[in-house]
């Protein structure tokens, strides 16, 4: 008799998962950690949306087998389960650092254990030893267990291998979130509800549990078969198979899908896909990808056709979220404009990419570069308005130049003309923008600096091999000497202000540590950096948030030039 496949599926919260005694583990053969600060973005702007709604959020199937009636091994989830958990310990890490600092020293004390037993392991009262409620791959979990749960540092991050420094660079990311958001970064008691209440109560999974090894097909069509998505490119991947019958062609189909899956990467691929298909079709949400496909592949040569035109834009795919890739060895004028796009994120640009690199000259294909970095720079980094409003343009425009009605990187701005952010609304943005130095962050807001400093000197830099550092006016963590000039209660306002940075030498950066403004100004007069030196030239004698604002409001001006599209 055939084995009966069992699913038990229900609605699980972090907290049902994670707050209840289970312990999870990954098995030694499952993928390491591989998540990026892009899942890590997407991650914390839904957690932050959910904060004071009543709204929860799906966070996808997560495919469990039971080992005990305690213990799991995670068949599909570990990514999201391990970054939630490298959150928790970051909110956690800062609750305590909170009473390390005197802040209600005793309640924020309590807050960290209770949270710490509940979500990241439970010491046994007689042994005192914690037990911990995630175990990774055996890649990765020696580190989880011995770097991030204590929140050691590693002597030798830089030497770390790959999944364990993404482990490393995901701690550090959720941690300057946390320190930069001026709502919670001081309040205990509010960093304790953003975890059990936001992150354990409304975060939502469809907790799948099965009753043996099962292999991935079987799981995948199952899920299917229950209208539950799994992973997006294995069961993408499972379909098309399924469409070839004749042997010899499976095994072609088998290394071609290799080789297009190593190019854009397995996490990516869902991504690629989508965007591929957005050149002719809008609104596809990366849910409904299996859907759609299915729908439009039916037989071997539709599978064969969608996997030539997806191999015609894999290696350009790649390309665009790498500056140094060999795709720009021929072009090296479009570096810089791929490297500020990759820097800005603006991956909702790509399918309008996909097409001006097919249909264009490589000179205009970096004009347009040019144009869409501006555009995005406006409206996104500087704007922070919704991103979303930006897919149905971009899917247009590429629609509009693959089908020949545009065809010059003129026309194409006339196409974004709607999101491109005119020059008083983009210098009000400017105005009243703050960075977070640490962190992806920190990478903005040098860009921003260099930028600016290029403007001032005229002297152009790279920020990512010159060795400048980030100098905080105001002080991160001020003394009291500098209340004159500045409420206690408000640093946290002023110290991430556009206008409170500059770039520094490193080495006169540390000897002037939290000077105050006037001790300062000595060693801006002895800065290579305009941005420094003027300061010392000025008539400035204190520093105070009417000189801060006064500062960048001089930049906000400068950046509408700086940041002006050529076809504006």
């Amino acid at each position: 008799m055939a084995k009966t496949i069992l699913l038990n599926t229900r609605t699980s919260t972090f907290l049902d998962l994670l707050g209840n005694g289970k312990r999870f583990k990954v098995p030694a053969y499952q993928r390491d950690y591989s998540w990026e600060e892009e899942q890590w973005e997407d991650l914390w702007n839904d957690i932050l949306e959910l904060r004071g709604d009543d709204d929860s959020h799906y966070m996808g199937a997560l495919v469990l087998q039971g080992e005990t009636d305690r213990e799991f091994a995670i068949i599909d989830g570990q990514q999201r389960l391990a970054t939630l958990s490298i959150a928790a310990l970051a909110i956690i890490a800062r609750i305590s650092a909170l009473a390390a600092l005197g802040i209600e020293p005793e309640s924020n004390k309590e807050r960290a254990a209770a949270l710490r037993g509940r979500f990241i392991g439970e010491k046994d009262p007689a042994s005192l030893i914690e037990s911990p409620k995630l175990r990774l791959n055996d890649t990765d979990d020696a580190f989880y267990q011995d770097y991030l749960i204590p929140g050691r540092k590693p002597a030798n991050p830089r030497g770390l291998r790959r999944s364990n420094r993404s482990l490393w660079e995901c701690s550090l990311w959720f941690s300057g979130k946390i320190i930069s958001n001026a709502e919670i970064a001081q309040n205990g008691k509010a960093l304790a509800s953003l975890l059990s209440e936001t992150i354990a109560r409304k975060l939502l999974f469809i907790e799948i549990n099965v009753d043996d090894e099962l292999n991935a097909y079987t799981v995948f069509e199952t899920l299917n078969a229950r209208g539950l998505e799994l992973s997006a490119t294995d069961l993408l991947k499972n379909y098309l198979f399924s469409r070839v019958k004749v042997e010899s062609d499976l095994r072609v189909l088998q290394r071609r899908w290799k080789a297009l899956v190593e190019t854009v990467r397995q996490e990516r691929f869902p991504e690629f896909l989508r965007f591929h298909l957005q050149c002719e079709i809008p609104h596809i949400r990366t849910q409904r990808l299996f859907k759609i496909i299915r729908e439009k592949v039916k037989s071997a040569p539709e599978v064969f056709a969608l996997t030539e035109e997806l191999e015609n834009r894999a290696e350009l795919y790649s390309a665009l979220s790498d500056p140094e890739h060999e795709y720009w060895i021929e072009f090296p004028d479009c570096k810089p404009y791929i490297r500020e796009l990759t820097l800005l994120k603006a991956r909702q640009v790509t399918p309008l990419l996909f097409a001006a690199w097919e249909r264009l000259t490589k000179d205009d294909f970096k004009r347009t570069l040019k144009c869409v970095a501006t555009v995005t720079f406006r409206y996104s980094t500087i704007g922070a308005r919704n991103a979303n409003a930006l897919e149905p343009i971009y899917h247009s425009a590429a629609k509009a130049l693959l089908a020949g009605h545009i065809d010059s990187p003129a026309a194409i701005f006339a196409a974004l003309r709607s999101i491109y952010v005119e020059d008083d609304s983009f210098k009000h943005d400017f105005e009243a923008i703050e960075l977070s130095t640490s962190g992806s962050s920190r990478h903005v807001a040098r860009y921003i600096l260099y930028c600016l400093e290029e403007d001032a000197s005229g002297i152009h830099r790279d920020p990512e091999t010159d060795s400048a550092s980030i100098e905080h006016i105001l002080p991160e963590n001020p003394t009291s000497d500098w209340e004159t000039g500045f409420a206690a209660d408000d640093w946290p306002k002023y110290v991430y202000r556009l206008g409170n940075l500059s770039l520094l030498e490193p080495s006169l950066n540390r000897s002037i540590g939290n000077f105050e403004f006037a001790e300062k100004r000595a060693a801006y007069a002895q800065s290579s950096y305009r941005l420094s030196s003027v300061l010392a030239e000025s008539a400035i004698q204190e520093w105070s948030p009417a000189q801060l604002s006064a500062r960048q409001k001089r930049f906000a001006e400068r950046a509408v030039h700086i940041w002006r599209s050529d076809f504006a």
